[in-house]
């Protein structure tokens, strides 16, 4: 990691099918965990509160959801399309 947002923000390669949405959704994922991650540190160190850490952390799920409903990943996992 030469830069250093590659090491604050670092992104795994993506190993399933390749589709522009799963690609999309992917990077949605690990922005999401780290975004967690981060939160998490945050209220172990006693700099936000519990009550305040769930209610981020539940926006970031809602939001996470409602991009993959968005991108339509899932929805048809038995079709190969090409």
């Amino acid at each position: 990691m030469t830069d250093r947002t590659d090491f604050l923000y670092p992104r795994s390669r993506y190993y399933g099918k390749v589709k522009p949405e799963n690609l999309v959704f992917n990077a949605n994922l690990q922005e999401f965990a780290q975004q967690v991650n981060y939160i998490c540190n945050l209220e172990t160190a006693g700099k936000v509160a519990p009550e305040v850490a769930y209610s981020k952390i539940k926006d970031l799920w809602n939001e996470l959801k409602r991009s993959k409903k968005e991108l339509g990943v899932g929805q048809n996992p038995f079709t190969d399309e090409r």
